[in-house]
């Protein structure tokens, strides 16, 4: 990947972290919901990392990319909490940007993977905040309850609560907001109209404040 392909990829919030905090050291990744070609994407800007992938089931029909960049895959519902198959204290970085939302107990599920981790390591977490749902419905999900699927709210505080009590050190938090991908909403919109297909409300998560995250390291 070229220096400036690699520059504009890793804007992308969850990658810019990554980037801070691994540049360009090899590293194991677990990635909770590794659906959308996230192997291969995750890969080609990390070239040296290790990538395992959790996700409820293995039919996302992986190109050969994807498959070859998985080293292990865990097929789960994390909501069952059967994590013993995993090693504890192995994992440089936990990735798990819009899961917990789906999940009834995710506060429990991210106690539990906390243990992969190693002592030093980090965890991104990302998800759509409270005001999520007080924003317009937009195709692709600007309201919280745009998505079925997401079953409830999490916050900044509650998160870096439980991580802290679980041996964190909060590195960064808040509302999700990169000027790069919002400076770009005009040009993004106009590409998708060219090639006649709706803009997506993801365009506008940072400029309308839709997500939030916490960016922890484990301290022991």
């Amino acid at each position: 990947m070229s220096a400036i392909k690699k520059f504009f990829s890793t804007r992308t919030p969850k990658f810019n972290f990554m980037q801070r905090v691994m540049n360009g050291h090899p590293f194991t990744l677990l990635d909770l919901g590794a659906g959308n070609h996230s192997p291969s994407k995750t890969t080609e800007i990390f070239p040296n990392c290790t990538y395992h992938g959790v996700d409820l089931n293995y039919d996302y029909e992986y190109t050969k990319e994807d498959i070859a960049a998985l080293k292990k895959f865990y097929e789960m519902d994390l909501t069952k909490l059967e994590f013993d198959e995993m090693p504890d204290g192995y994992y440089d970085y936990i990735n798990m940007a819009h899961i917990i939302e789906h999940l009834h107990n995710g506060d429990t599920v991210v106690e539990k993977i906390a243990t992969k981790l190693k002592k030093g390591g980090y965890i991104y977490i990302e998800y759509p905040g409270k005001k999520s749902t007080t924003l317009p419905s937009m195709y692709g999900t600007l309201n919280f309850y745009d998505d079925p699927t997401h079953v409830r709210v999490y916050s900044v505080k509650e998160l870096s609560e439980l991580l802290r009590k679980n041996g964190f050190e909060i590195v960064s938090s808040g509302t999700r907001r990169s000027w790069y991908y919002i400076l770009l909403i005009p040009f993004t919109s106009m590409a998708y109209m060219l090639k006649g297909k709706r803009i997506p409300a993801a365009v506008l998560w940072d400029l309308m404040g839709f997500a939030e995250y916490v960016f922890a390291q484990k301290k022991s």
